[in-house]
């Protein structure tokens, strides 16, 4: 993942950025009396739309093809941020909006992580669990031979402190450079949540609009009913699988994962940006081979490099699973959007979980 510095302008991108803000109305709204809203990617954007309707006039601050992890502000960004009626975004996701935000809108925006229940990410707890059922194996056997173990385990005490002190250490920079564990933001690729945020949008907006808060909330509703949909969709399509793993180029599909009783492992963490050392590589093809993985995924917003030479080395097949992170050009000069895309990524878990 790049790592974004604070967001830092120069004198003549402040005074543009300014002067920008000020061509718009006094309470920023747009000249018809739509709110202008500000999103920071696809997803929130898309969402926005559907629960603001023909009230809303939202700007997506990530480019079409871009991936948001990447998004380097512009001034009028700037501007755009302090024109905004609303701001939507997700505290985290690009540390550089972050920035921004909290310098010129923070009394106006919406972090929608505020909205659902989080979950964590941790890259080695597969292979951990797959270690603790040897170690109990292992475990059971060693009671027969309990003084000797009670020994032995005396003798570990001794170097125990140093070893864990040292261990937490290696992990911790291994982590922080990494950047393999740490709270998944790609919340939207579960429905049920993603029909959440779209509840919160849809307040923050009649908060901003009495007149029309009735509005927000029917079309709030219609977009959870949607989901919902979605969501058994996805429940009935994956009932019949033969495998739960799925390998993946970057961690991004926690939420889909927990939500339908399957297992991710990531080659990559958290961010899609991030190279993994020879050791991951050779921790996650010994999985695929152990586990009879079918298929290594990549996504449409990063190179597949990775993904396909895992591929190769182990005989799986590749195929894509879309994070949603954004659109591209072609998908959007098509007509795509998050549904049709999700139903896409339905298919080809099926095929790779052996439940089509």
């Amino acid at each position: 993942m790049r790592r974004s510095s604070l967001l830092i302008l120069p004198i003549a991108g402040l005074a543009a950025a300014g002067t920008l803000a000020a061509c718009g109305g006094e309470d920023g709204s747009a000249a018809d009396g739509e709110l202008n809203v500000v999103a920071a990617f696809y997803p929130l954007a898309y969402a926005t739309e559907q629960v603001g309707g023909d009230h809303v006039a939202v700007t997506n601050l990530t480019p079409a093809g871009q991936e948001p992890h990447d998004l380097e502000l512009a001034p009028s960004d700037v501007a755009a941020l302090e024109e905004a009626d609303y701001v939507v975004y997700l505290h985290g996701f690009i540390p550089e909006l972050d920035a921004a935000i909290e310098e010129y809108a923070s009394d106006k925006a919406l972090d929608v992580a505020t909205a659902v229940e989080t979950i964590g990410y941790d890259s080695t707890q597969v292979f951990e669990d797959d270690h603790a059922e040897e170690e109990h194996s292992e475990d059971e056997h060693a009671d027969e031979h309990s003084e000797d173990a009670h020994s032995e385990e005396e003798h570990a005490d001794e170097s125990a402190t140093a070893e864990e002190s040292h261990a937490e250490e290696e992990g911790e920079e291994h982590g922080h450079d990494d950047e393999l564990e740490g709270t998944d933001p790609h919340i939207w690729l579960d429905p049920t949540r993603y029909a959440q945020i779209g509840a919160a949008i849809a307040d923050g907006l009649a908060g901003l609009d009495d007149a029309n808060a009735d509005d927000y909330t029917t079309a709030a509703d219609a977009f959870t009913a949607d989901l919902t949909e979605l969501d058994a969709e996805f429940t009935e399509g994956l009932a019949n699988r033969t495998g739960d793993a799925i390998v993946t180029s970057h961690a991004a599909f926690g939420y889909l994962a927990d939500r339908y009783g399957l297992t991710q492992v990531a080659i990559s963490g958290l961010s899609p940006d991030q190279e993994p050392d020879t050791q991951r590589m050779a921790e996650v093809a010994q999985y695929v081979e152990a586990n009879r993985v079918s298929t290594i995924f990549f996504e449409t917003l990063v190179s597949p490099d990775i993904a396909e030479t895992l591929a190769a080395e182990t005989g799986a097949a590749t195929a894509v699973l879309n994070p949603l992170e954004g659109l591209t050009d072609e998908q959007t000069d098509a007509g795509a959007d998050y549904f049709t895309v999700m139903r896409e990524n339905l298919a080809a878990l099926q095929t790779a979980l052996g439940a089509a």
